[in-house]
Parts: structure tokens; sequence; C-alpha cells
């Protein structure tokens, strides 16, 4: 690797671990720079999950009172919550280390496709979630099951891409508790990195000892640095960034990811 490539992984990294915090579409910016530089959609997803990691841990940091805030409410909600999302995680990771390449390579541009149409309805969704959390007052519509089967669902889909997992997250959380958004926030940061983490040791153990797509550590030690940092700066300024702006640079590079498995 390259100090060209190495500052770029750095600098997309940086740009992820913000935008994962603070929205949760980071993929969508790292992984088809990893694809620019030649590595198989594959290889570039397993590195970029391990890459990820360091940024979701930052973020947990960044939002460690509104997570305690939660806690301090549903501690016995919030270990299920999590329960969920790591089988959803070992789910879908399974399923990319067992589906063939090919599959993978047919599959991600629907997926990052899904992920450009959940960022464009954000801004209505969000809308919704804020009305009906009026409409709720200070409760919450604990759905029991049905909330942890969608997060199940979305822990599966992180494990096998993740690309917008945080803004499916959002969504499933602010329909179903009256807490307030950043709260709400900083528990998707959690989920998001039990699914994260979880693909990552699998990734790693399975492209080790068991002959899978191996992660490539220079790479991912760049995002992971810069991941760090961009956690940071999500917990801790990401939130003034102009929500348009955000948007239309994940949905331009979301189009070029799709167009560069495409062609």
């Amino acid at each position: 690797m390259g100090i060209g490539e190495a500052a770029a992984l750095l600098g997309v990294g940086m740009a992820a671990g913000t935008i994962n915090v603070v929205v949760g579409s980071g993929t969508l910016v790292t992984f088809p720079t990893l694809l620019a530089f030649g590595y198989s959609p594959v290889v570039a997803n397993v590195t970029n999950t391990v890459g990820l990691v360091s940024g979701s841990l930052s973020g947990i940091h960044g939002y460690r009172t509104e997570i305690g805030d939660f806690r301090a409410k549903r501690a016995g909600r919030l270990a299920r919550l999590i329960a969920a999302s790591l089988l959803g995680a070992t789910t879908g990771a399974l399923l990319l280390l067992v589906l063939p390449p090919k599959a993978f390579k047919a599959i991600v541009p629907a997926l990052i496709a899904l992920a450009l149409v959940l960022i464009v309805v954000q801004p209505r969704l969000a809308k919704r979630i804020a009305a009906r959390r009026e409409a709720a007052g200070d409760g919450s519509r604990d759905r029991g099951w049905g909330v942890l089967a969608a997060v199940y669902g979305t822990g599966v889909y992180g494990g096998y891409f993740g690309a917008a997992q945080g803004v499916l997250l959002m969504a499933i959380l602010g329909l179903t508790y009256a807490d307030h958004l950043q709260v709400l926030n900083g528990v998707k940061n959690v989920l998001a990195c039990v699914v994260n983490a979880v693909a990552a040791v699998l990734f790693i153990l399975v492209g080790t000892f068991g002959g899978g797509p191996a992660v490539q550590w220079g790479p991912a030690a760049a995002i992971a640095i810069g991941a760090l940092i961009g956690g940071q700066i999500g917990a801790r300024v990401g939130r003034r960034l102009p929500p348009k702006v955000l948007r239309g640079l994940i949905i331009t590079v979301g189009l070029v990811a799709i167009v560069s498995m495409l062609v």
C-alpha cells in the first residue's frame, strides 16, 4: 500500500466515522474507495468492516451520556436489543462467507441502491418519527418480539454488507421508543458497533484459519485510524453538518459504487 492510498483511506475513514455516528452510511464512502484501489468486492467488504469498528467504538464513547440515560430506564431491553444485533450480525456474516463471491457482487448493487433510497427518504421518515413521538408523549411503543425481530433483520443486513444500517436502526428505534433522538442515536451506535464487531471477528477468524477472504490489514488500519478520529468528530460537531450536503455526498459516492460494480 502506497502513501497515496494510505492517505486516501485515512481521509475516507475519517469521513465514514463521522457519517456513521451522525446518520450511519459511512460504508458508502469507504467501500467504493477500496474498489477504486483494485480490491475485489468481498475483500473490500471484509476489510472495510474491520476498519470501521474503531469508529463505532469512538461514537459510543462520544454518546456515553445518552446511552447511559437509555440504559437507566431500560437495561433489560437494551441487553435484548444487543443480543438481537449479535445474532443478526452472525447470520449476515456467515451468509457472506458461505455464499459465492458472484452472489455478493450481484446482490450488493441492489443493497447500495436500497441504502440510497433510505437516505433520500430519511427526512420524511424523521418527520413521521417526530410526529409519532409527539403523539406518544413520554411513553413508548415497545412491541417486544416485533422490535427484536426488526433489529435482528437489520443485523443480518449489517453483517452481510452494512451500508445505511444506521438509518434502518434509527427508524426502528424512533418508531418504538419516545426518547430524545440523540438518546436513540446513541443506542443506534451501540447496536451498529455490535454488528460491525461480530462480523469483523468472524471475518478475521475465517480469513486467517478457514481459507476465507483475507482482511487487508494495511488498508484496514488506515480506515480504522481515520474512523476513530471521525467518530469523535461525529459525536461532537457532526450534528452541525448541513444534512442536504451530507446526503448529497453519500448519494454521489453510492452511485459511483454501483457503476463500478456493474461495469
